[in-house]
């Protein structure tokens, strides 16, 4: 029997950390272990078949578990979480949210908060985005410059690493280690580098 930890990848990396503690503590409780962490990075826009969830569903066996942190990291749109449902009951493979403490065994309970759930999640992305627009729309009529500004930012998010980096530079520690080590791309570091004129 295995159990997958499924972590939905967004911009915000403080996010994937918290979803990661969210299931270790729900793990914690319900006593599951040895779980096998997976990370989906692809554009929740693609259909769930042809992303790391997919993959996940389609190895998985009965008898296996896959723990989600939100019922809303499964997909974007209520008929596709109710799909992703029906084919683990099929495969007999139960799913877990830790958010909620709630076991998706394929039963009519479970069907219908998974439901209820899942539109909840799909209304309020569908709010956000109608609120983005409106502000986005206000600000435009207002005058005011939307898009990132002119010239270098004043700070980036590496800066808050800058003394780490640089010492692990004078050890001799790749760059590309150390952009693992400080969880950006190589691009993202070398820029960084070169922005303040670093010499590696």
């Amino acid at each position: 029997m295995t159990n997958y930890a499924y972590l939905r990848v967004s911009t915000d990396s403080q996010d994937i950390e918290n979803q990661k503690l969210g299931i270790l503590d729900y793990c914690n409780k319900k006593n599951i272990s040895k779980i096998k962490f997976l990370e989906d990075a692809e554009s929740g826009k693609l259909e769930w078949r042809k992303r790391s969830l997919g993959k996940i569903i389609e190895t998985a066996k009965a008898g296996d578990t896959i723990i989600a942190a939100e019922i809303s990291r499964l997909a974007r749109s209520t008929l596709q979480v109710l799909e992703i449902l029906e084919v683990c009951a099929e495969k007999q493979i139960s799913m877990h949210i830790s958010k909620g403490q709630i076991v998706m065994d394929g039963s009519m309970q479970s069907t219908i908060t998974a439901t209820i759930l899942g539109l909840a999640a799909q209304i309020e992305r569908e709010f956000i985005s109608q609120r983005t627009k409106e502000a986005l729309q206000k600000a435009k009529q207002s005058g005011k410059k939307l898009g990132r500004p002119r010239g270098k930012a004043p700070t980036v998010k590496l800066d808050a690493y800058a003394l780490q980096i640089k010492d692990y530079l004078r050890k001799g520690v790749s760059k590309l280690s150390i952009a693992r080590i400080v969880e950006c791309a190589p691009s993202t570091l070398y820029a960084w580098i070169k922005r303040n004129k670093i010499k590696a």
